[in-house]
């Protein structure tokens, strides 16, 4: 496949603008807890629930949109999630009660975002580059995503500070339909259409998922993404909530979000190199570490704008760098037959720990009023992680290497 193609760029472009817009929603989410909360006289504890289940929801649900744009293509599973997504943003408005909340900003977003990330995009760009550019590809969706994060939060802020919390999420949800369009240009590069040498004999899904189950090294990947997760959402959601407990201005936590967004198109474009010519496990285990060390960082430091910002720049550069090595990881060990599946099924720990970290933060500070320890926990399961990553085999399973 040339990947220099007209086609080939057009369908990169599509699904750049799609990840731009699926992550540049959802990094939003955590400037609309502290609105919500005095709007309807909730606790952050409720608000956190929901944004948790979203990141539940969403990994649950990855792993069966992975599964059926797999089976049946993605276009399908990404319009559905547009409209999902959409939905689910403008049905805030009119949520009464924490049950709604949960139903609406919970499993209607959490299962959009799903059927619009990474675990739905990527898998076509790596398919539609071949092999030898896979890891670019991944890197420069990834970045994508990334760069979605820089631009729409602060848009987001700036329609919240003007047009008040609920027609802001209005004015957002109608747009985030206009990711259905993006479909289109990948449905040639599919899970349906797409073929690839490097499979080996084919299989079903249950047989994939059995392979990959029992595969040390996907157990071990699969563990290291949950502490990804804790992290990634726990800063997403409480960090402007953190900083205005500081006595920042509101700006600061939008700008803290978006520099990390703006940061990570360089670091994850520079992980999609770096793991397509190195260890991608290695990659991981020194992302992770710099992470914790980033973390006890910044707790040590007086905490200023400065520090604020420096610590969103080291965080921004590694913060979506692990995507990658991770899927690069899925394709070398199973091909890319199952890949949105398998990538999936990691995804889902990933989600899993979101949910943890998003909970309990929202939880431990009503209890003491400080996300102190959530903060100092983060660092140890980053360095955890670490540590994880070292014993993975980066070689194909014994059905690609006979083959």
């Amino acid at each position: 496949m040339n990947y220099k193609s007209t086609s080939t760029k057009f369908l990169i472009f599509s699904a750049c603008c799609l990840l731009i817009l699926s992550f540049g929603y959802r990094s939003g989410f955590g400037l609309f807890m502290e609105p919500i909360s005095d709007a309807k006289w909730w606790g952050r504890d409720t608000i956190s629930f929901a944004l948790a289940l979203q990141n539940l929801i969403w990994g649950v649900v990855a792993v069966f949109a992975g599964g059926l744009a797999d089976r049946y293509g993605n276009a399908k599973v990404i319009i559905a999630g547009a409209i999902l997504y959409g939905g689910g943003m403008m049905l805030i408005t009119v949520s009464d009660s924490p049950l709604l909340l949960n139903a609406t900003m919970g499993l209607l977003i959490g299962s959009g975002i799903a059927g619009t990330a990474f675990g739905i995009v990527l898998p076509a760009m790596a398919r539609a580059v071949g092999e030898e550019r896979r890891q670019w590809a991944l890197g420069v969706g990834t970045a994508a995503g990334s760069m979605g994060q820089f631009l729409v939060v602060p848009i987001a802020q700036q329609l919240l500070g003007s047009l008040g919390w609920e027609m802001a999420m209005l004015v957002l949800g109608a747009s985030a339909l206009s990711m259905a369009i993006f479909a289109m240009p990948l449905a040639p590069y599919s899970g349906a259409n797409a073929t690839s040498s490097n499979n080996g004999p084919s299989q079903g899904v249950f047989e994939a998922l059995w392979e990959a189950l029992n595969n040390r090294s996907f157990l071990l990947l699969t563990a290291g993404f949950y502490v990804c997760g804790f992290q990634l959402a726990f800063v997403t959601v409480h960090m402007p909530a953190y900083l205005r407990d500081l006595g920042f201005d509101p700006w600061l936590g939008a700008w803290s979000i978006a520099v990390i967004g703006l940061c990570n198109v360089i670091g994850s474009y520079v992980a999609g190199i770096v793991s397509g010519k190195y260890s991608k496990s290695l990659v991981l285990g020194i992302i992770y570490f710099v992470r914790a060390l980033s973390i006890v960082v910044f707790m040590l430091l007086p905490t200023s704008t400065f520090s604020v910002l420096g610590f969103s720049v080291l965080l921004g550069l590694f913060w979506l760098a692990t995507v990658p090595p991770t899927s690069g990881l899925i394709a070398v060990l199973f091909g890319t037959s199952y890949m949105a599946l398998l990538y999936g099924v990691v995804f889902l720990s990933h989600q899993i720990g979101s949910f943890c970290g998003v909970l309990l933060g929202g939880v431990l500070y009503e209890m003491n009023g400080s996300y102190d320890v959530v903060w100092w926990l983060s660092a140890v399961l980053a360095l955890i992680a670490s540590i994880l990553h070292w014993p993975i085999k980066e070689q194909p399973v014994q059905r690609l290497a006979t083959a």
